[in-house]
């Protein structure tokens, strides 16, 4: 999916100076400017406070299901910092969490009940390497309640490398599993000297005879991604101890895991004595095939890993057991090559060696998945209707034979809902009925919440934790997101959010400007949930109307509703978003439609290219912007890392004739003689999936068609901006622009 080493700087492009250069054309963009501020006061949450608001990771509770750790963030844009830190909340107590400080950052996760561990890397250059500490956690609720943490942490061990991540620890194996680089040797402990074998080789060549040969923002190196498992028991003075032989349990399998670039945890887990996990099928080429299978071995790695899937098929993650370790659960896709077909829960009796698909008939794609304590239900969120809810079945018997199509009662193939709104995420099933998750919104970043009850037949109850950006956003004003409804494409039902400025009023005829948001994938949604990088209500705070829709190709509305948009990327979408753009100003009147302007990403980025190219659509936007889209979309089927979108995307690779007639109808580089509307083009030097060359193509068009236009490049940044001070120049451009051709004051 389009989520949105050659370093080009905008100075060394600016000074190439065409033999003709049209009159109107600008060569400012060379130096920074300061000609425009952000609208600022008490009530107005800025892109500066965005950026520097905690960011909570996902909760993580111990065992006994009392206390959570939640990882969290906050940078300062004084001291240029990111300050990291844990906060440790009470599930059933109203204690204040408490905030430990990781001054050298790392990461945390539960040892047992009253012990957390720290992962950090430590040491200087040549010599670093991942320390890990015990931290003990001291929490007392039978009088007055208290938590602290009385001591300083305890140093078990270290790790051959400074890289060591995605820890799970089995308490009754007694054994960490965890995920390392290593070289083809397989050898943790060789890490180093291989390390230094290749820095020294005499050249600085990538030679490569099969793809990925880069991915996302990296040239693939000789070092790949394996599960290690080690031996971490405390003794009977409670003295903790780590292992020193490290077994890589993948050794000699050509599997891979986590799955590069964003697998983690969620790519494999543990049990007393076995590890189940997802990696790419050897046997395929990685670039332009999905297909991944899900293993188990055991935990020792005293075995070959055995496979559990089997037959034709796509993708598959988020493998977990049972507590009881009698059962397994992925999410398992039917198409290979299709990122975005329809995820599938499939259940797995370890026991009867029977395996049967649960969600067959289900027009949702769950995302993660996690057994009840007693084993005997399923837990897993899912995007429905632009929101990302908990779900639960019932696990039925396991069936006879093998079947990915069981006839199963009404009670096991219909989820029941558990929540209603935001984005939920990292759930996890706790003692006495208790579930905790994760959850965001579009007013507010991650907190942790718990639900009550599910063993009773009433409806759980909802308790929130923590509120970790409450005093922060305390009257900002942040909008809620109102949705709206109109017949697109075909008649089908197309929503979309309308998040409103600080002082909207009804009634206002034609105050306000516009701004209009397009996501990327394109196979995602506009949902309620926060986001550090397109956040709408920046957008309103600072002063405009937002509209952001989710068309054609839109994730939560069903798997047809997100199939059509293959093949048919500058079609369905664009009937929907003019439709959905007409309601809008039919709906509000409080809109300018004389001043209005558009965004997109991605995709979204490819949607600019596309309404430059077709003013008949009659937005009538007065700027635009586009950040790492789709140029020459037959370009990107040569050029991007991961050739199997591409290739489902437009019907097959770019000199078949299927893909070619679909290129001739939708690229973008065949409109270009009708582009007129000033744009700027944004785009980072390190992005794989769609390569700088296509943000420098559309502004050589926009520069050589003497359109106002503007360049920003960012040689440090991928599909996504993740620097935060680089965000903070994100947001003034993009700004800055619309203010400056929508006539507004600078």
């Amino acid at each position: 999916m389009w989520l949105s080493r050659f370093p080009l700087t905008v100075l060394g492009l600016a000074a190439q100076v065409p033999l003709e250069q049209p009159a109107n054309v600008s060569h400012s963009a060379m130096v920074s400017t300061n000609d425009f501020s952000f609208k600022a006061d008490a009530g107005i949450f800025t892109p500066k406070e965005l950026v520097e608001l905690t960011r909570p990771g996902t909760g993580l509770a111990n065992a006994p299901g009392d206390l959570v750790l939640v990882p969290v963030s906050k940078y300062s844009l004084e001291e240029k910092k990111n300050h990291k830190s844990i906060f440790i909340a009470p599930v059933e107590s109203s204690v204040q969490p408490l905030q430990v400080p990781l001054t050298n950052g790392g990461e945390a996760f539960w040892l047992d009940a009253r012990t957390i561990a720290h992962a950090v890397e430590e040491g200087e250059d040549k010599d670093k390497s991942t320390s890990i500490y015990a931290l003990s956690v001291k929490f007392e609720t039978e009088s007055s309640s208290t938590l602290s943490v009385p001591d300083s942490p305890v140093l078990i061990g270290k790790f051959p490398t400074s890289t060591a991540t995605n820890f799970k620890y089995s308490v009754n194996a007694g054994t960490l599993v965890f995920s390392d680089l290593v070289h083809a040797d397989g050898d943790l402990t060789a890490v180093k000297k291989n390390d230094e074998a290749w820095e020294n080789r005499g050249d600085t060549a990538f030679v490569y005879d099969d793809t990925y040969e880069r991915h996302w923002d990296a040239w693939v190196g000789p070092k790949r991604s394996s599960l290690f498992a080690v031996k971490l028991w405390q003794s009977p003075d409670k003295k903790w101890s780590l292992g020193q032989n490290f077994i890589n349990i993948l050794n000699g399998t050509d599997h891979y895991c986590p799955v590069e670039p964003f697998g983690g945890t969620d790519d494999f887990d543990v049990s007393e004595t076995q590890v189940v996990y997802t990696a790419k099928d050897p046997a395929l080429p990685a670039a332009w095939h999905t297909k991944q299978n899900v293993y188990i071995v055991d935990i020792s790695g005293e075995n070959k890993p055995t496979e559990l899937t089997s037959g034709v098929h796509g993708a598959t993650r988020s493998p977990v057991f049972s507590v009881q370790g009698d059962k397994a659960a992925w999410l398992q896709l039917d198409k290979d090559g299709a990122e975005a077909d329809r995820a599938k829960i499939v259940i797995y009796d370890l026991k009867k060696n029977i395996k049967y698909t649960l969600t067959q008939h289900w027009d949702r794609s769950p995302d993660s998945l996690a057994f009840s304590p007693d084993g005997k239900a399923l837990y897993f969120t899912a995007g429905d209707l632009a929101r990302i809810k908990i779900f639960v079945l019932p696990l039925p018997s396991t069936p006879e034979s093998s079947t990915a199509d069981p006839d199963f009662p009404p009670e096991y193939q219909n989820p029941v809902e558990l929540t209603s709104s935001g984005a939920a995420a990292g759930i996890q099933p706790l003692p006495n009925g208790r579930l905790v998750f994760t959850r965001s919104s579009l007013t507010t970043p991650n907190d942790v919440y718990v639900l009550r009850g599910l063993d009773s037949l009433s409806k759980p109850q909802v308790d929130q934790l923590t509120r970790f950006s409450a005093d922060a956003l305390e009257g900002k004003s942040l909008d809620a997101g109102e949705d709206f409804w109109f017949e697109g494409a075909e008649g089908n039902q197309v929503q979309g959010w309308i998040v409103k400025p600080p002082g909207f009023k009804k009634g206002e005829v034609k105050k306000w400007p516009v701004v209009m948001l397009i996501h990327g994938g394109p196979q995602g949604a506009w949902e309620d949930q926060w986001s550090t990088r397109w956040n709408p209500n920046i957008f309103a705070q600072q002063g405009y109307v937002t509209i952001a829709m989710n068309p054609t190709g839109s994730t939560t509305f069903g798997q047809d509703f997100t199939d059509a948009i293959s093949e048919n990327w500058g079609g369905r979408p664009f009937e929907d978003m003019q439709k959905g753009w007409k309601h809008v100003l039919k709906t509000y009147p409080e809109i300018d439609p004389d001043r209005a302007v558009a965004a997109g990403a991605s995709w979204g980025g490819y949607a600019i290219n596309w309404i430059q190219g077709h003013p008949e659509f009659g937005f009538g936007f007065k700027a635009l912007v586009c950040h790492d889209g789709v140029f020459s979309a037959m370009y990107s089927g040569y050029a991007t890392d991961e050739l199997f979108f591409f290739n489902q995307e437009w019907g097959g690779r770019p000199w078949e004739s299927k893909a070619k007639a679909v290129l001739e109808k939708y690229d973008p580089t065949n409109f270009v003689h009708k582009w007129s509307t000033p744009m700027l083009v944004i785009h980072g030097s390190k992005d794989y999936r769609l390569p700088e060359t296509d943000g420098i193509g559309a502004f050589h068009a926009l520069q050589e068609r003497g359109i106002p236009s503007r360049l920003v490049i960012f040689p440090d940044e991928n599909h996504w901006v993740m620097n935060h001070q680089n965000s903070i120049k994100w947001h003034y451009e993009v700004f800055r622009w619309f203010n400056k051709h929508l006539n507004e004051k600078e």
